[in-house]
């Protein structure tokens, strides 16, 4: 049997996961000395997965709108440039912010050239509503993601998914 390893109720996670990976766990003792609970490495990657996923699901969305913004001229990208910052040269697509990217698919003109198979009030609508997560989740909101707005985020992944199919054939 090995010794167990302890940290402190009042130590940061970050600072104890070298601890938690090398032993598979820790016990955790309070203010008074009293063990008060265990973390594991289970916990660990329960943790990190509840912080990653709102990342990755934005990353998912982001990279298929730049697809689906990939046809548009350099031209047209640079007239969703925000006016205020004339210093930003836009090459691509990618030089764009995501408030750009709605300015382009609220557009008639930009959406009919697209030839997206779904209607664009609705598509516009939904990444509106994403845009207002993604700033909570980049701007670290203390409160962190709602359940509705991960819930959110999945079902805009699965209909960027479909969106990507539907253009395909």
């Amino acid at each position: 049997m090995e010794p167990h390893q302890e940290i402190s109720a009042d130590a940061s996670l970050f600072s104890a996961i070298d601890l938690i990976v090398q032993h598979d766990c820790v016990l955790v003792r309070d203010s008074e000395r009293k063990i008060s609970g265990i973390v594991t490495t289970h916990d660990l990657g329960v943790q990190f997965g509840s912080l990653a996923e709102p990342f990755l699901l934005l990353g998912e969305i982001e990279n298929h709108t730049r697809g689906i913004l990939t046809p548009l001229s350099r031209a047209e990208l640079a007239n969703a440039a925000d006016p205020d910052d004339k210093d930003r040269e836009i090459e691509d697509v990618a030089d764009l912010t995501f408030g750009e990217y709605l300015r382009l698919l609220t557009d008639k003109k930009i959406w009919s050239k697209l030839g997206l198979k779904i209607d664009q009030k609705t598509f516009a609508g939904h990444m509106e509503d994403i845009r207002k997560i993604r700033n909570d989740v980049m701007h670290f909101d203390p409160e962190g993601i709602a359940p509705d707005d991960m819930k959110k985020l999945r079902s805009m992944v699965v209909l960027m998914r479909q969106v990507q199919i539907l253009g395909a054939n």
